[in-house]
C-alpha cells in the first residue's frame, strides 16, 4: 500500500461510507415520513450514494425525529428562561410606590420584598 491508497482509504472512503450509513439509519429513524417516501429516499441514497446522500442531508428538516424535537423544545425553553427580562425591578418599584403612599405597612413591604427577591 502506498501513500495515496492510505489517503484514499482513511480520509475519503471511510468518512463517505460513514456518512452514507448514517443517512440510511437516519431515514429509518424518522417518524415524519410515510413508508413509501422512506423507500424512495433509500433507493435514491443506495443508487446514487454520494449525491443521494448529499441531497438527503441538505433537504432533511431539523426535528425529524422525536429525540430531536424534544431537544429543540428543551433548548427553546432554556433560551426563553435565560433571555426573558425579569420583572423583579418593576415589581420592586411598584412595591416601593405602594409603601410610599401608605398602602403597605413596613412589615408587609418587607415580606413582599423578601418574596420577590427569592
Amino acid at each position: 500500500m502506498d501513500f495515496w491508497d492510505v489517503f484514499w482509504l482513511l480520509l475519503i472512503f471511510i468518512p463517505l461510507l460513514l456518512v452514507w450509513g448514517f443517512a440510511i439509519v437516519d431515514i429509518f429513524r424518522r417518524d415524519d415520513l410515510p413508508g413509501w417516501l422512506k423507500a424512495l429516499w433509500i433507493i435514491c441514497v443506495v443508487l446514487v450514494p454520494f449525491f443521494g446522500t448529499l441531497i438527503y442531508l441538505i433537504f432533511r428538516p431539523a426535528g425529524a425525529t422525536k429525540d430531536e424535537r424534544e431537544r429543540i423544545d428543551q433548548a427553546n425553553k432554556e433560551f426563553v428562561q435565560k433571555y426573558t427580562p425579569s420583572d423583579t425591578s418593576r415589581d420592586l418599584k411598584v412595591l416601593s410606590d405602594l409603601h410610599d403612599r401608605g398602602k403597605l405597612s413596613d412589615e408587609e413591604f418587607a415580606q413582599e420584598k423578601a418574596r420577590i427577591l427569592k
